[in-house]
């Protein structure tokens, strides 16, 4: 009788020793890679070759701890998908991660009144689609034909949001997730108006209002301009002119007010030939609906604080144009 007693508590010992080196095991953060490393893992991988994958790129010490975790955690569904390692972690960690589809995806920031360089030099950021291979997506308007036929390019249905961005999402991909974008909220506003007109419009609100409460009044000079067929002398169509023709040097000279594009409104009257920046849904309002003002004019202020002076009449205007150069050449 104290043999088979001893020989129990040897048993429950060496269940306890396996337990505990277990529980070490699991909990135990490792790393085998010098790098950040990535697995991808396609829908139906099994655990076994999920655990096999984790062995080889140093993420888990070998396969077996791996199936391990799956035991303590079982019940949890693996999901499919990239996922990045970088730190030390125990199996059970990663079992975790990948249990929860923790999958791997970069952020694209694209701000109000970003133009498609400027989202194209983000892009480029991300590290994975050059900008140039951005830009040829963004040139082809074929997406957004059906909702805007004249569409030269993407410019303007490019919505300003928050993206996640895989690292084989293309370029296409995007522009495709941005102009999806842009159709949802252009049907929230159940508008009959010509969407060409009106982003063209409001794209060149985005770009010269500072300050929201502006950008009615903005557009309401530009809507009173277009009716009686008087140039709209808009800056940034200027600018945009400049980067099409890859010469824009940082600063409007005398040659861009020149510049014979169409996109110049300095030259031509009416609208721009398309949108010149990828406005906000407050810029699309403003341009549907522009404030009830007979101003013709607007000139910064010299305040600082981004607003303008508007005025009905260029005498009005030249008093206010005078007043701002006064102020910043004291």
């Amino acid at each position: 009788m104290k043999f088979l007693l001893r020989l129990f508590a040897a048993a429950v010992l060496a269940l306890a020793i396996v337990a505990g080196w277990l529980a070490y095991q699991l909990t135990r953060p490792y790393r085998g890679f010098s790098e950040p490393v990535f697995a991808d893992f396609a829908r139906g991988t099994s655990t076994r070759e999920i655990a096999s994958v984790l062995a080889q790129k140093g993420v888990v010490q070998n396969q077996w701890v791996f199936l391990a975790a799956r035991a303590v955690r079982r019940g949890a569904t693996l999901q499919a998908g990239e996922y990045k390692f970088d730190r030390p972690a125990s199996p059970l960690d990663i079992y975790g991660r990948i249990a929860r589809g923790e999958i791997f995806y970069m952020e694209l920031l694209v701000p109000e009144g970003f133009n498609m360089f400027e989202i194209a030099e983000a892009v480029g950021k991300l590290g994975t689609i050059r900008p140039e291979d951005f830009l040829a997506a963004a040139r082809d308007p074929a997406m957004i034909r059906d909702l805007d036929p004249r569409a030269p390019t993407l410019e303007g249905y490019l919505f300003p949001n928050k993206y996640r961005v895989y690292r084989y999402t293309t370029a296409e991909q995007i522009c495709r997730m941005m102009t999806a974008e842009f159709r949802a909220r252009w049907q929230t506003l159940h508008s009959g108006a010509n969407v060409h007109d009106v982003i063209t419009l409001a794209s060149m609100v985005e770009r010269e209002a500072r300050r929201p409460e502006e950008r009615s009044l903005v557009a309401s000079v530009f809507s009173n301009r277009l009716k009686i067929g008087m140039k709209l002398d808009c800056d940034p169509t200027t600018v945009y002119a400049a980067l099409l023709d890859h010469r824009y040097r940082g600063t409007i000279y005398r040659s861009d007010l020149d510049n014979p594009s169409p996109w110049n409104t300095y030259r031509h009257a009416g609208l721009p030939p398309g949108p010149i920046a990828n406005p906000g849904l407050d810029s699309i309002r403003a341009a549907l609906v522009p404030a009830d003002t007979q101003y013709l004019y607007f000139v910064a202020k010299a305040d600082g604080t981004g607003g303008h002076t508007f005025s009905e009449s260029l005498v009005q205007h030249s008093a206010a144009v005078a007043r701002y150069q006064r102020a910043t050449h004291r």
